[in-house]
């Protein structure tokens, strides 16, 4: 019996890439982990008791680096705005409320997650 594959050779490389361009969300407890013949697996939101709250598998690298460079973007915003002490933080207020300057930054480190990714 010949054994199913669910990710490309070729996706495979590509997903490391962008992992390990996205590696410093570890720190926000988010881990991207080589699952072999399954793809690549997000483990988010850890607790001792009952593990992860949130496991998410891809076999295609645009929607990994998407759903990846989306995580980035919300906990940068949500950091701002603590830092700007916003009640409530709905995202699409928080960037408005921002400096041209810091939305441009922000928006820059997709093109640096991009070239990260390619090499």
């Amino acid at each position: 019996m010949k054994a199913q594959i669910y990710i490309t050779d070729d996706e495979r490389i590509k997903c490391q890439k962008i992992a390990d361009a996205f590696a410093e969300l570890e720190k926000d407890d988010i881990m991207v982990l080589d699952a072999g013949r399954f793809g690549f697996v997000k483990l988010q939101y850890y607790t001792f008791l009952s593990g992860f709250e949130v496991v998410v598998t891809f076999t295609d690298s645009q929607t990994m680096f998407e759903d990846l460079w989306e995580e980035w973007f919300h906990t940068q915003l949500i950091l701002l705005g603590k830092a700007m002490n916003v009640g409530d933080i709905y995202y699409d207020d928080i960037f408005n409320r921002l400096p041209k300057k810091k939305k441009k930054e922000l928006m820059k480190k997709r093109s640096y997650f991009i070239r990260r990714s390619k090499k």
